[in-house]
């Protein structure tokens, strides 16, 4: 049996969101308030899932940043709306990465990802705008089961695309949210410990099978094995 996949988060794990940084500085004077629509986009990307809803991600971070504006008293133009969906497409990788993916590839892993944003035909990924996409075997997006994560139906579809139970695959991603949705579904969960995020340590929530700061980190330790 294949027990070495690995599934990866892509915004935040991969590529490093704080690259949206200075467009919501020029928007609204305040680098920060990244941070604020990055948690309404998450929020209200389950929100709607929950609710049976559906809208595509890149749609959804520029409804969340009209949404953000309109708290905050600022008015957001529809330039503001198309900057932040091509920064959206075109953020880079964190440095670990390149060398985190081949050091996991030797090892023989098998590695996919999984993400929220849309796949769209003739139109390069996020992953392939980083040059990561030779790195990975498949790309896999929600768009095309019209859920986001951390629905469970998300992650078996994957596994069963793969043609390998759940059970023998890693979700991988620096937001505890997921790689709960990974284990819920029953795959293994590794928490890349990113600036700003860390495991939810609670009764009755499956703590992370492997924590690791980056994926030279996570490669190292899942060498020693």
């Amino acid at each position: 049996m294949d027990d070495r996949v690995l599934v990866f988060d892509v915004n935040e794990t991969l590529i490093d969101i704080e690259s949206l940084t200075p467009t919501f500085e020029r928007i609204f004077g305040d680098p920060a308030i990244m941070r604020t629509w990055f948690g309404e986009l998450v929020t209200y990307s389950m929100t709607v899932t929950l609710a049976g809803y559906y809208t595509d991600f890149i749609a959804l971070g520029r409804a969340a940043l009209r949404m953000v504006g309109d708290i905050r008293g600022v008015d957001v133009t529809q330039d503001d709306e198309e900057a932040l969906a091509t920064a959206m497409r075109t953020m880079p990788a964190h440095p670990d990465v390149e060398p985190g993916l081949q050091a996991l590839r030797d090892q023989g892993y098998r590695l996919v990802t999984l993400t929220n944003s849309p796949s769209q035909p003739n139109s390069p990924s996020a992953l392939d705008s980083a040059g990561l996409s030779g790195y990975v075997e498949q790309q896999f997006s929600v768009h095309t089961e019209r859920v986001f994560k951390p629905a469970s139906a998300l992650y078996a579809n994957v596994a069963a695309r793969l043609g390998v139970p759940v059970s023998a695959c890693t979700l991988v991603a620096a937001h505890c949210w997921d790689t709960i949705g990974g284990q819920g579904a029953g795959m293994r969960g590794a928490l890349i410990t990113r600036p700003g995020n860390a495991a939810l340590v609670t009764p009755g929530v499956p703590q992370p099978d492997v924590i690791a700061r980056d994926l030279l980190d996570l490669a190292a330790q899942l060498q020693n094995r």
